[in-house]
């Protein structure tokens, strides 16, 4: 049986070498595009026909954005919103390559179980944090380091640690979403051979097999719940740095 590890394999599709470079289309490649259709796919018929009263997918569409929008605001303030699109792209996003990698029976892949996606997505929100600030302060974006009202030397002191902070955060943003999908996956997998393993012991499999597969259905759920919460918490956490860089502070 494979081990529980397997599943989080890139499987080359289709080999692509540019330059010396592998740019294979991988599984990892393709389930992105798939989340990527269904998001699309998913805004297109929700926006298609817009009308005063809206049907349920135009409400599903608004809700999400409304929720990503009221984030921005608690977050950054009115002047947040002209970055609801693009947190909106990248909960929606994140949110769609969670839930997609759950669906069993069809080879399904969870990208961002991988830490190239997931830093990827962290550096992005980086770049923009970077921009934005320099954009808006100039060389006074620095000043989000310093600490007020403190002497040269502590106020050197504390500019290095946050320096160091700041550079860390898109690692910790990457991180902190690859390992709870890497877990969560896991853990289906192992209960999941529990219940295959001990439910095959001769004429008692309902007693040996019935436990894990609670426990396994249980999972299911909560990790279900868990790939909506990750993609909150990732867009949360963009809206906080943006917060740093518009207002400073």
């Amino acid at each position: 049986m494979p081990g529980p590890m397997e599943q989080f394999a890139i499987k080359t599709l289709h080999p692509i070498e540019v330059g010396g470079y592998d740019l294979s289309f991988t599984n990892s490649s393709l389930w992105m595009l798939v989340a990527l259709a269904f998001v699309s796919v998913f805004l297109f018929v929700g926006t298609a026909s817009p009308k005063l009263v809206p049907n349920r997918a135009q409400a599903a569409v608004e809700y999400l954005y409304d929720f990503v929008r009221k984030m921005l605001d608690e977050n950054v303030g009115p002047e947040g919103r002209r970055y609801a699109p693009l947190i909106f792209s990248i909960f929606i996003f994140v949110l769609a390559c969670n839930l997609l990698g759950l669906i069993p029976w069809v080879g399904a892949f969870t990208p961002t179980s991988h830490i190239s996606v997931t830093l990827g997505l962290a550096f992005l929100v980086f770049i923009v944090v970077c921009i934005v600030g320099f954009s808006r302060h100039g060389f006074h974006f620095f000043s989000l380091f310093w600490p007020k009202d403190t002497n040269i030397f502590l106020g050197a002191f504390v500019f290095l640690i946050e320096i160091l902070s700041f550079l860390s955060r898109p690692f910790t943003l990457a991180i902190r979403l690859f390992a709870n999908m890497t877990a969560g996956h896991v853990l289906l997998k192992v209960f999941g051979t529990f219940v295959v393993t001990l439910g095959s012991f001769g004429a008692l499999p309902y007693v040996f097999g019935i436990l894990p597969l609670a426990v396994n259905v249980a999972l299911s759920a909560l990790e279900v719940l868990i790939a909506v919460v990750q993609a909150y918490v990732f867009a949360l956490l963009a809206s906080l740095y943006l917060n740093d860089a518009v207002n400073l502070h």
